[in-house]
């Protein structure tokens, strides 16, 4: 089960890339994207509902219900702030911002296992520990002086990393109402028709090419989501997350390697720290 969070990082490395070059075309505003990304996201999973749809009778409770509202609204929000940081900054600039989001999660955890359910948020030294650690050594890797610019950009990166935080430790309290792949479907169809209502998007500003590399990032967000929420109800929330810190390594992997861009020796010890952190959680 420890390879599917793997994919998960992968895929958040390969979307984040994709997601900069649709957000840099002029024509695309970040209403629009969103609105279209939501509605890529519950096209590419309309076909899976039909095989994993599960949704349990205490869904349907008032509380849960609520609940997944917080979800979507947050989820709304996480988002804007998150494609605006992205429009009009490069990624390099906003990944110290972006890599807080593993952190926010983690210390959320730990209040809401002391909360409401140390079951649901495992409140065991053995994960934490390697989790701070490789949260601490990602953050000191990617932190470079000519980057820290606390502009508005940088500063709704930031509130987009506590947004999608807290949406993603909220949502716990309710996924093992549902599959993992019943969830998403739910939360991104229903972000997608409110924001089909408040934004009213013009599809006639996205041409064929946009459209169908749109899509194709739908497809990598599932692949993404359903990683992070099947680790959750298997594997335990901080060490999912654990697993996901080697989605920022993956993305400058990536540069390195199509992109001819020149490694950092900072990011070549915080790979070894965090796979470290991995190897030690899983065998301990």
């Amino acid at each position: 089960m420890y390879y599917i969070p793997f994919l998960g990082a992968i895929a958040l490395a390969t979307g984040t890339i994709i997601q900069k070059t649709v957000l840099r075309k002029k024509k695309i505003n970040i209403k629009l994207y969103q609105n279209a990304g939501f509605l890529a996201i519950t096209l590419v999973m309309i076909p899976l509902i039909f095989l994993f749809w599960q949704v349990n009778s205490q869904a349907l409770e008032l509380k849960n219900i609520l609940i997944f509202v917080l979800v979507i609204v947050f989820s709304i929000i996480a988002n804007l702030f998150v494609d605006y940081s992205m429009k009009w900054e490069k990624v390099s600039n906003l990944e110290p911002a972006k890599i807080l989001e593993p952190l926010f999660i983690i210390f959320l955890a730990i209040i809401f296992s002391f909360l409401i359910s140390e079951e649901l948020y495992e409140a065991n030294l053995n994960v934490i520990i390697p989790a701070l650690l490789s949260g601490a050594a990602l953050i000191l890797s990617h932190i470079k002086k000519h980057h820290l610019k606390f502009n508005k950009y940088f500063l709704a990166a930031i509130a987009g990393s506590f947004f999608f935080a807290l949406e993603l430790i909220i949502s716990r309290l309710i996924l093992n109402f549902y599959s993992p792949i019943s969830f998403y479907f739910i939360r991104c169809a229903s972000v997608f028709v409110l924001t089909l209502i408040i934004f009213k998007p013009d599809y006639k500003k996205i041409n064929t090419k946009l459209r169908w590399k749109i899509f194709g990032l739908g497809i990598i967000w599932v692949i993404y989501r359903i990683a992070i929420y099947y680790g959750y109800l298997h594997l335990g929330v901080i060490f999912t997350t654990l697993m996901l810190m080697l989605g920022p390594l993956f993305i400058y992997l990536f540069a390195w390697k199509f992109l001819k861009e020149k490694l950092d020796w900072r990011n070549i010890i915080a790979a070894i720290v965090i796979v470290g952190s991995i190897l030690y959680a899983i065998l301990v």
